[in-house]
C-alpha cells in the first residue's frame, strides 16, 4: 500500500512563513519534544509565543516571579546549553543602606518544564522574603499561538503541591518542592515566605508536566553523537562543533511508529517533526559521528515510501517548499528520494552493518528505479513535473545515481552500468545546457524553463554542483562540472557577489529579486554554506573554502555558536556583526549539522569500512590552524585524527582493522 505524505507534526502553523511571529530576540531551550521559549529577562507574562511547549502544546503561558513584592531587576539571560537556559535578576529589599542590591535570583529554566529559582542573600542581617510566583495557561496548540489565535487563561485548580490546568484533550500539573506556604487557585498563585541567613541561599524548584488523553507522548532521545569533540588552536572551533553537536542531539525525535527509531526534527520553534529531506541531509552531515542516525532515519523514510504501481513508485512523499520569487516551489519528497541512496552509499562507507544495508536496500533501489522514471525526455528532472529544471536538482540526481550504481555494484545488485550511462548522459546535457557563457567565464542557470530557456541567477544552490559524494576506495566521485566550470564556480563562490563575510549567500547581491532577508533569495543559509566549504574543500579550491569557513565560524561566534537555520547577507564590514532573521529556527537541524560538517571536512575523511581503508586528504594551509577531531567513528569503533599547522593529517585512533589508504 501506499504512504500518504507525512501529516504537519505538531506545533508547526498553517500560517506563511513570513507571517510567523518573531523569534530572533528569544531564549529558546529545546530538547525534543520539549520547547521552552522565553524573553532575555526570563518572565513569562502570557503574551505573544513565550511559554513552556511538550509535543506543541503549551503548558504555561504565564509564569512570573515576584520577590519582596516587586518584579526582579533583570540582568542577564543567555542559554547554558541546547536544552537549557539562566536568566539572572537582582532584588533591592531596603535592609540596606545604597543602590546595592542585595539578594540575587538565578532561574535555571529547561526545556523539559523544570524551573529551579535560587535566591541568594547579599545581606548582613537575616531577611525574610515573600516570594510569589504566578502561573497560567491556555492549553494552546503552538500553530495557534503562532497564529493568534490562542484562547483566554483557563482556570487553575490546585492539586498537590502546586496547581492544575484541563480541557478535554489535555492537562498541565505544576507541582512545587519545597510546597507553597499558601495555593490560590483563582489567581493561579503560589506564595512562601522565605527566611535566609546572611550569604544564604533558598532554591524553589517548579515542575511542569503534560498528561494528555490517548496516546502517551513520544519520549525524549539520548544524545547518541554526545562523545564528539574538537580542539584546536582556534578555540572557537571546538565551541562550534560542541555546540552543534549539542543541538542536533536535542532535536532528536523518537518515530510514534516506532519508538526504537529516531530522526533529526527540522527545527525550533516552528518545524520540531519530521522533515524528510533535511531529517536525511542532517543524517548524512553527522556520518562521521556515526552512522546510527542515518540508519535511524532511512528505515524511518522507507516506510513512507510509495509502493502502489505508478509514476510515483518509490518515491518518499514530503511537501512543498517555497523556493523565492524567482521559482514556483519545490518538492523535498524529490530531494528526500534522491537523498535516500545517497545516505545509504556513504553510510556504508562510514561503516553501517553490512545487515543494515541489506535491509535498507530494496528501499534504495526502488528511489533509484523512481529517478530512472522521472527524468524527462531532455534527460533533466523537473521539480515539479512539469516545472523547472533546477540547478541543485540535477545535482542531486546525477549523485543518486553516481552514488547508487557504486552501491548496487558493491552490493551484487543488477542496475549499476544503466545508472552509470545515465548519470554520463546527464553530465553532458547539464553542461550543454545549463552553463551560460560569458565573457567572465560564464554561470550555471539556476533553472531552465520547461521549454529550455535558461534563469540567469546566480544561486547559493549551486554549490550543490560541488557535493559530488564519495565512493570506495577512497575515491571522490565525478561531479556535474568539469574542471574549468568548477573553477569558474569557486570563484564565483568566493567572491563578494556571493561570500557576504558571513557565509554563502542564496542569491547574489546584483540579481534581480535579491534580498538580505530573502531565505531564497539573498539569506545566507548555515546547511548551504557548509555545502560549499566541503564542496570546495574536497575540489581542492582552498582559498575560497577557507575564506567560507573563516566568515562562517565567525558568524556562528556572534550567534553563541548555534547558528540560525538563515540570517540576513548583509555584506560585512569592519565593526559589523551578522544580522537575524526575525522568523528563523534556531536551532535548526542542518544548521547544526553544518558546523559538524565543515569542521570535519577540514581532515577530508574518506572511509572505506567494507575494504578496511581509510584516506586523508586534509585541506592544505589549516585554515584554523592545528585541529583534533576525536569520538568519531568509523567501522563502528573510535576515530580520531589530527590536523597539524602544516595541514598535515595524521590518524591517532581507528579500528584495529582498518589501513590508512592512499
Amino acid at each position: 500500500m501506499s504512504h500518504p505524505a507525512p501529516p504537519r507534526p505538531p506545533g508547526v502553523p498553517a500560517a506563511r512563513r513570513s507571517e510567523l511571529p518573531p523569534v530572533h530576540d528569544a531564549v529558546i531551550c529545546v530538547s525534543a519534544p520539549c520547547l521552552a521559549i522565553s524573553p532575555e529577562h526570563g518572565q513569562l507574562t502570557g503574551q505573544g509565543i513565550d511559554g513552556i511547549y511538550r509535543s506543541g502544546r503549551r503548558l504555561l503561558s504565564r509564569f512570573v516571579l515576584r520577590v519582596g513584592g516587586r518584579d526582579p531587576v533583570a540582568v542577564q539571560g543567555h542559554s547554558l546549553a541546547a536544552d537549557r537556559a539562566v536568566f539572572t535578576a537582582t532584588v533591592r529589599t531596603g535592609a540596606e543602606p545604597g543602590p546595592d542590591p542585595d539578594i540575587g535570583v538565578e532561574r535555571v529554566r529547561h526545556a523539559d518544564g523544570t524551573e529551579r529559582i535560587t535566591l541568594r542573600s547579599f545581606t548582613a542581617r537575616p531577611v525574610r522574603l515573600p516570594v510569589e510566583v504566578l502561573l497560567g495557561t491556555d492549553l494552546a496548540e503552538l500553530a495557534a499561538v503562532a497564529a493568534g489565535r490562542a484562547g483566554p487563561e483557563l482556570p487553575a485548580g490546585v492539586h498537590a503541591a502546586g496547581l492544575r490546568w484541563s480541557t478535554g484533550e489535555a492537562e498541565a500539573v505544576t507541582a512545587a518542592e519545597p510546597p507553597p506556604d499558601e495555593a490560590l487557585a483563582s489567581a493561579g498563585l503560589l506564595r512562601w515566605q522565605l527566611d535566609l541567613a546572611p550569604g544564604a541561599s533558598r532554591t524553589i524548584e517548579l515542575r511542569t508536566t503534560q498528561h494528555r488523553a490517548g496516546r502517551a507522548p513520544v519520549g525524549q532521545v539520548a544524545n547518541p553523537l554526545a562523545d564528539a569533540r574538537a580542539e584546536g588552536d582556534d578555540p572557537r572551533a571546538a565551541a562550534w562543533f560542541r555546540t552543534s553537536v549539542e543541538d542536533l542531539g536535542a532535536l532528536l525525535l523518537r518515530d510514534p511508529e516506532e519508538p526504537g527509531d529516531a530522526f533529526a526534527a527540522a527545527g525550533a520553534p516552528w518545524r520540531l517533526g519530521l522533515a524528510p529531506a533535511e531529517s536525511l541531509w542532517a543524517a548524512r552531515m553527522a556520518l562521521p559521528l556515526g552512522t546510527g542516525l542515518a540508519a535511524a532515519t532511512l528505515r524511518i523514510l522507507a516506510r513512507t515510501q510509495t509502493e502502489d504501481p505508478g509514476p510515483d513508485l518509490g518515491k518518499i512523499p514530503g511537501p512543498m517548499r517555497g523556493a523565492g520569487a524567482q521559482l514556483p516551489p519545490g518538492c523535498t519528497g524529490t530531494e528526500a528520494t534522491l537523498a535516500f541512496p545517497v545516505v545509504l552509499a556513504e553510510a556504508r562507507l562510514w561503516g553501517m552493518p553490512e545487515d543494515e544495508v541489506a535491509r535498507l536496500l530494496p528501499a534504495a533501489e526502488r528511489c533509484l528505479l523512481w529517478l530512472r522514471g522521472a527524468l524527462g525526455e531532455d534527460g533533466f528532472l523537473a521539480d515539479p513535473d512539469p516545472g523547472p529544471r533546477r540547478c541543485e536538482t540535477q545535482a542531486h540526481a546525477h549523485r543518486a545515481a553516481v552514488l547508487g550504481a557504486d552501491l548496487l555494484a558493491a552490493c551484487g545488485r543488477p542496475g549499476a552500468e544503466e545508472l552509470r550511462d545515465r548519470a554520463v548522459g546527464l553530465r553532458e546535457r547539464f553542461r550543454a545546457g545549463f552553463w551560460i557563457d560569458g565573457p567572465d567565464g560564464g554561470r550555471p542557470a539556476s533553472a531552465l524553463h520547461p521549454d529550455g530557456r535558461p534563469l540567469p541567477r546566480l544561486t547559493g544552490a549551486a554549490a550543490h554542483l560541488l557535493d559530488t559524494g564519495l565512493l570506495g576506495g577512497g575515491r571522490t566521485a565525478p561531479g556535474l562540472l568539469d574542471r574549468t566550470r568548477a573553477e569558474q564556480l569557486a570563484r564565483l563562490l568566493g567572491a563578494p557577489a556571493m561570500d557576504s563575510g558571513w557565509g554563502l549567500r542564496s542569491m547574489a547581491v546584483k540579481e534581480p529579486g535579491y534580498n538580505p532577508f530573502g531565505h531564497r533569495s539573498g539569506a545566507v543559509r548555515a546547511y548551504e554554506s557548509a555545502v560549499a566549504v566541503a564542496g570546495l574543500a574536497q575540489a581542492g579550491f582552498e582559498k575560497e573554502a577557507a575564506g567560507l569557513l573563516g566568515g562562517l565560524l565567525d558568524a556562528a561566534e556572534a550567534f553563541g555558536y548555534r547558528m540560525p537555520e538563515m540570517f540576513a547577507a548583509e555584506q560585512r564590514i569592519t565593526g559589523s556583526a551578522p544580522v537575524p532573521h526575525p522568523a528563523a529556527c534556531r536551532p535548526a537541524a542542518v544548521a547544526a549539522a553544518a558546523g559538524i560538517h565543515a569542521l570535519t571536512a577540514l581532515a577530508g575523511i574518506r572511509p572505506d569500512a567494507p575494504a578496511g581503508t581509510v584516506a586523508l586528504a586534509p585541506l592544505p594551509g589549516a585554515p584554523l590552524g592545528g585541529l583534533r577531531l576525536s569520538g568519531l567513528r568509523v567501522a563502528g569503533e573510535p576515530f580520531a585524527v589530527r590536523i597539524s599547522r602544516l595541514g598535515l593529517g595524521m590518524v591517532e585512533e581507528a579500528a584495529d582493522a582498518l589501513q590508512l589508504g592512499g
